[in-house]
């Protein structure tokens, strides 16, 4: 067999988007939706981990499904991934037939079937949101197991057991798009202060008629609460004259 390297994971083992417990699925993520007054914001964490190993500090849980339609992945990195090719897949045969961009309804329709006839065999927790002309902006939950909720705010991950008191509280239909941004960057924030499965930088997507806008906040400009210490300043590279 392949020798594992010391400190690192041994080869073979299944990353998985938070601390994989035996016996239990955590899915170590916060990973969340909302939709504002003319589209939707999707926001994410960027810490991958194997146990308590962080395999990537810098992952983006936000994959682009179709040209409006994005889906956050929690739980296995493969299972995610898998389902999220899939259904690029899908979704560009059905443009390449009709001419027409698939509704977000029908692109979280698919990925819930994937889900859900796969439960046995995945551990995935997604969130799938886009714009549409029909529709407009729409977030659609697909939790572990398989079920199709349509929600006007949502976030999933172990982080997002933190957050959804403050999400109920703070969150209010009709936002601005400043006022959403803000209102994820923040509940995001919060979950990764509190998880210790969360954390790195903060990435999010901003789909409206428009189309797609992504921003990248770097881990030192996520805003720190509580207790959190502040990241130590870069020691000068200049050499001191004895």
């Amino acid at each position: 067999g392949i020798m594992a390297m010391p400190g690192l994971p041994p080869a073979g083992t299944r990353l998985r988007e938070g601390p994989g417990a035996p016996g239990g699925v955590q899915t170590g993520t916060t990973i969340m939706a909302a939709t504002y007054d003319g589209g939707v914001i999707l926001g994410a964490d960027s810490r991958t981990s194997s146990g308590t190993y962080i395999a990537n500090r810098t992952a983006d849980k936000i994959t682009q499904l179709s040209d409006r339609i994005y889906i956050c992945r929690s739980g296995s990195a493969a299972d995610t991934q898998a389902i999220s090719a899939y259904v690029q897949h899908y979704l560009n045969q059905h443009k390449m037939e009709t001419g027409e961009d698939v509704d977000v309804e029908a692109g979280a329709n698919i990925v819930m079937q994937m889900a859900y006839g796969n439960k046995d065999r995945l551990s995935a927790g997604m969130i799938v949101a886009g714009w549409d002309m029909h529709e407009g902006g729409s977030v659609w939950a697909v939790p572990m197991g398989g079920t199709l909720l349509r929600q006007p705010v949502t976030a999933g991950g172990s982080g997002s057991i933190y957050i959804s008191g403050w999400i109920d509280k703070f969150w209010k239909p009709g936002m601005t798009k400043e006022e959403c941004k803000a209102f994820v960057v923040k509940a995001i924030s919060l979950a990764m202060s509190r998880d210790g499965s969360s954390g790195g930088c903060i990435r999010i997507i901003t789909i409206n008629k428009e189309g797609s806008t992504k921003e990248f906040l770097p881990g030192n400009q996520v805003p720190l609460h509580h207790d959190e210490l502040k990241q130590p300043a870069a020691e000068s590279t200049a050499m001191e004259v004895a």
